[in-house]
């Protein structure tokens, strides 16, 4: 019922559930079991040693690791407590992750429709091909030609997250804007 799939990321492993966890377009991360207090199943996997990084996508999630543990060890006990959730119907989020994002950087009413374009970008084109390989990039602003996006799932830390952003991310967001002066990465 679970499988997974490697991603570029080494440290992180896609486990894909088969099953709704959220909308589509939705997509939440943890970085510590505190931070995960509205997820039982993130407060669970935090319980695995070498666990770093719970990220949820709509249909997996995806789990990332320290250097000190080796995916052997630990696929097996992170396959075990999502079949517990599973077969024991346990909720895994109990929240609206759309309110749980960082917020956006302040935007001036003259950017707004440029914005909206790059969020649409961004939601269209960029955004399934990055959960494809286990993560997410969310627009965190836009200003003086510059578009702000961070990366979360196994994006985070990923050695070719850089080059995603850069010759990825970029040159798609230039075909459709022209002026367009960056993209930077945004971490927090």
């Amino acid at each position: 019922m679970i499988h997974t799939e490697e991603t570029p990321n080494l440290n992180a492993l896609k486990f894909i559930l088969g099953r709704t966890i959220l909308q589509e377009q939705q997509a939440i991360e943890f970085t510590d079991k505190e931070s995960a207090a509205c997820a039982p199943l993130a407060q669970s996997l935090f319980d695995i040693e070498g666990v770093q990084r719970i990220f949820f996508g709509s249909d997996f999630l995806v789990v990332t690791k320290d250097n000190s543990v080796d995916w052997k060890t630990l696929k097996g006990l992170v396959v075990s407590i999502i079949m517990e959730f599973i077969l024991m119907h346990k909720t895994m989020i109990k929240m609206d992750p759309v309110l749980s994002g960082a917020s956006e950087m302040e935007i001036g009413v003259e950017d707004q429709e440029i914005v909206e374009k790059i969020k649409d970008i961004l939601d269209d084109e960029i955004r399934p091909a990055v959960a494809r390989d286990g993560g997410d990039i969310i627009f965190h602003g836009y200003k003086d030609g510059s578009v702000y996006l961070r990366m979360q799932g196994a994006c985070q830390g990923c050695p070719s997250s850089a080059l995603t952003l850069k010759h990825g991310v970029e040159t798609i967001l230039r075909r459709h804007l022209p002026d367009l002066v960056s993209v930077e990465k945004v971490d927090f």
